[in-house]
């Protein structure tokens, strides 16, 4: 891979600085030759403070990070693609752009407030970029070797990188926008941030799940698509099963479960609105239950580790070893405590409690048998 080192001056990199971002065509720059924000990449994601850090820094003249830029075969008259820097170029090409005003030695300031001598002062900076040549798998290597600083990308804005096309332009309009539709209509079931591709890549490993594919696997099956409705179909017929079997009710305790790979499993269980509102009810109250979030797949599939139920504590099992005599309660041997194990006489399912009345202590080989039964 050829990689050269070059000075940039602000001026040269905000000329022809234009935002297509609305229309899923990106952020250029450079005369129309930079793609600062390619179709694949994240939107904007930098604070204010991040941001103005930036422009003063440049205003100070001190040095920013080196970055990075891409050769590109020229279509659509592109030269050079960012590899890393987008978050810095952004903000000064959008400062330069009137977008912002920040305060500059104490004074409230835009762009176009400033006189011709503070303007050449930031637009005479020079920036430092190494401009990158090679094979795509060359790129996608270097991008991951140079992905170490600022804002980094995460695995899913990589993975965009490799399999970018129309298929990912289509489904990041749907997952990866802020105030997305996939984000209307799922805050309320998922967690994490549309931009930097959360919904999107979980929405990925569900229906990869379902296939039997690996993520990155449906992305390459798909990369040349036209459109993602297939992922699109998906994700609505998940989010409606959710919301007709569990309602909204419980936002809190909802929020990231894995819906996805709930659905594929039990989307054909059949279970009345009536036992459902009771389970939730009933489980939700329950101080044994410390595993809120995993009421849902509980009463789909009826496992009880997915409760989390609380153990009894340190003081309990003290007491109990001692009114035992310090011996197993079912086969009578005696045992230091450290090897025995505290367990329900009656079990949670049956409705016994977490409490020193319905403990008991039992040695390894005696509570495996029992649990086996």
């Amino acid at each position: 891979m050829k990689i050269d080192l070059h000075e940039v001056r602000v001026r040269e990199l905000c000329a022809g600085y234009n935002d297509l971002s609305i229309q899923e065509e990106g952020i250029v720059g450079y005369n129309g030759r930079l793609n600062i924000r390619p179709k694949y990449q994240r939107e904007f994601v930098y604070d204010e403070k991040k941001r103005n850090a930036v422009m003063d820094t440049v205003w100070q003249n001190f040095p920013l990070n080196v970055m990075y830029w891409v050769k590109t075969d020229g279509a659509d008259g592109i030269d050079y693609e960012v590899l890393d820097g987008q978050q810095r170029t952004i903000s000064i090409c959008s400062f330069i752009a009137g977008e912002y005003m920040m305060e500059f030695d104490g004074n409230l300031l835009g762009f176009n407030n400033m006189t011709q001598e503070q303007q050449n002062r930031i637009l005479d900076y020079k920036l430092q970029v190494y401009i990158c040549e090679g094979n795509d798998e060359e790129k996608i290597k270097w991008f991951q070797r140079i992905n170490i600083a600022g804002e980094k990308l995460t695995d899913q804005e990589i993975l965009n990188a490799i399999y970018a096309g129309s298929w990912t332009t289509q489904a990041k309009r749907r997952f990866s926008k802020t105030g997305c539709v996939a984000y209307r209509i799922a805050s309320d079931f998922m967690s994490g941030s549309p931009i930097r591709q959360d919904y999107f890549e979980t929405t990925l490993q569900w229906i990869g799940d379902a296939q039997g594919k690996s993520l990155r696997q449906y992305m390459a099956d798909h990369q040349h698509d036209t459109d993602a409705d297939e992922l699109w179909q998906y994700f609505q017929d998940v989010i409606h099963w959710v919301d007709k079997l569990f309602g909204r009710k419980y936002k809190k305790e909802m929020k990231g479960v894995e819906w996805g790979l709930l659905y594929n499993k039990h989307r054909d269980t059949k279970l009345t609105a009536t036992y459902i509102n009771e389970q939730m009810a009933k489980l939700m109250a329950d101080s044994d239950v410390q595993k809120k979030s995993g009421i849902f797949a509980y009463i789909l599939d009826g496992d009880i580790h997915h409760l989390g139920i609380r153990t009894f504590d340190a003081n309990t099992r003290r007491e109990v070893y001692e009114r035992q005599g310090g011996k197993c309660a079912i086969c009578g041997k005696p045992f230091d405590i450290e090897v025995m194990e505290a367990d329900h006489i009656t079990p949670w399912v049956e409705g016994g409690r977490t409490i020193a009345s319905n403990c008991q202590m039992l040695c390894r080989d005696c509570n495996r048998r029992k649990s086996s039964k």
